[in-house]
């Protein structure tokens, strides 16, 4: 087959472009995210940072001046989505040590490290729910200027919730009244954050509900919610929240019926669009195995961005990763998560990758292939499907599916690509061989 392609290229025709900024990249199997087929010795043509065409070897021409990349033996897709982290946090266990210590450092060190760790996995865009207001709009802001690392950025800035948990009002805001509620989104919005993220809404007020969703909306951000428990579902089905996330921290074996129904009939009204949800199932599903198998946290990936003091921090604080109190339930819960997720699909949820990255033990070099091979590998999920869950469906959901989501003529040329078929083989996306954010080749460190 080498020695067919390597004819071909002496035989080709070439199309000339206006510019010479041009890549080419030859070869692989493109999956472009829509799920439709695969397309074999693939081509696409980027200039600048648009993607210009695509198509196969054979049937389309190749700028004369064209910096060819060979993609050969590879699977091509979109750049990743995950649509559940938090640059603020990166896999300490201890999260009250963390922000007494660290907030002074979350710009400068410890967000972009974060940010870095992601783009070099596969991750070109990227949804942050709930870190400190100033410092995430900062590092996004950076990112789109180009000064650091990272992928596309969609920012919640703090959470909204009946009353903060003690010393964390720095990314959690209480909501106490309507009119609070109103003023706490207006300040959101003014800063510019992306979409709006409610917890424990089932501590809240309907009235609070409904003024943080009908103001979010009537500035024209999306509503995420917290779906841990029935009530918080509930409720957010109620108010007409954009999109659930997690699905793991009830220890019942699945939703409840009236629950159940009431996302089915959601689900049925098509003028509304998609339920979407994001279940961020792999750090509970994989504790278990990270505690009893504790090799896997000597991959150095996570310590990417970190000086030492950092990376020896964090590493104490799972010394004894069986008496974490933010796993002790995990053995009672984890034998739900599938069960759940088939309820979702069954009636019609449209789910999304995340992945709570950040939390303990869950890094964001790591995070999102683990959760994509928890979906195929343990769960069932069509590869294809979890593929459009990590690129299409997000794009979609920000509003950028114009721009971003899939490899097509016109849109920006976020592209990864790995040695292998991802759709025989998910866990390959663990090694990212190709990454490329608006048409340029992302740097790998040795």
């Amino acid at each position: 087959m080498r020695v067919l392609v390597l004819l071909f290229f002496i035989h080709i025709s070439y199309l000339s472009f206006s510019n010479d900024n041009i890549k080419v990249l030859m070869g692989g199997t493109l999956i472009d995210g829509y799920g439709s087929h695969t397309i074999k010795n693939s081509v696409i043509i980027i200039q600048d940072d648009v993607i210009k065409e695509v198509g196969s070897i054979g049937n389309i021409e190749i700028p004369q001046e064209a910096e060819i990349i060979s993609t050969e033996g590879m699977s091509v897709l979109p750049g990743l989505w995950d649509m559940h982290v938090h640059l603020d946090i990166n896999g300490h266990t201890d999260y009250s040590h963390w922000h007494d210590v660290y907030p002074v450092i979350f710009e400068d060190v410890i967000m972009p490290s974060s940010a870095h760790q992601l783009l070099l996995a596969g991750v070109t865009s990227a949804r942050d729910c709930g870190a400190p207001l100033n410092d995430i709009i900062s590092i996004r802001e950076k990112i789109n200027k180009n000064i650091i690392p990272g992928p596309n950025l969609y920012v919640s800035g703090p959470f909204l919730q009946h009353k903060p948990y003690p010393n964390t009002e720095l990314y959690r805001w209480g909501i106490n009244g309507v009119e609070d509620a109103k003023r706490k989104v207006k300040k959101l919005v003014n800063a510019g954050v992306d979409f709006i993220k409610l917890i424990d809404q089932d501590q809240m007020t309907m009235d609070e509900l409904y003024a943080v969703v009908k103001e979010s909306h009537k500035n024209g951000l999306k509503v995420v919610a917290h779906g841990h428990r029935p009530e918080e579902i509930r409720r957010g089905l109620k108010v007409g929240v954009d999109c659930f996330e997690h699905t793991g921290l009830s220890s019942a074996p699945g939703y409840p019926e009236d629950v159940m129904s009431m996302i089915r009939e959601r689900t049925a009204q098509m003028n509304l669009g998609p339920l979407f949800w994001t279940p961020t199932v792999s750090p509970l599903y994989n504790y278990e195995y990270i505690r009893d198998n504790m090799e896997i946290l000597d991959n150095d990936s996570w310590h990417l961005g970190l000086p030492d003091s950092i990376i020896q921090d964090i590493r104490n604080s799972f010394k004894h990763p069986d008496r974490l109190p933010y796993y002790q339930l995990t053995p009672s819960r984890k034998p739900t998560l599938k069960r759940k997720i088939n309820q979702l699909l069954d009636a019609g949820v449209v789910l999304m990758i995340g992945t709570d990255s950040g939390v303990p033990l869950t890094f964001h070099s790591q995070s999102t292939w683990n959760e994509l091979e928890i979906w195929v590998n343990e769960f069932g999920i069509d590869p294809m499907y979890a593929i459009r869950a990590a690129t299409y469906w997000p794009s979609l959901w920000m509003g950028v599916s114009e721009k971003v989501g899939t490899i097509t003529p016109g849109k920006k040329a976020d592209i990864i690509a790995v040695k292998g078929d991802i759709l025989r083989n998910i866990s390959i996306l663990q090694k990212i061989d190709i990454v490329l954010k608006d048409g340029k080749i992302v740097e790998k460190l040795n």
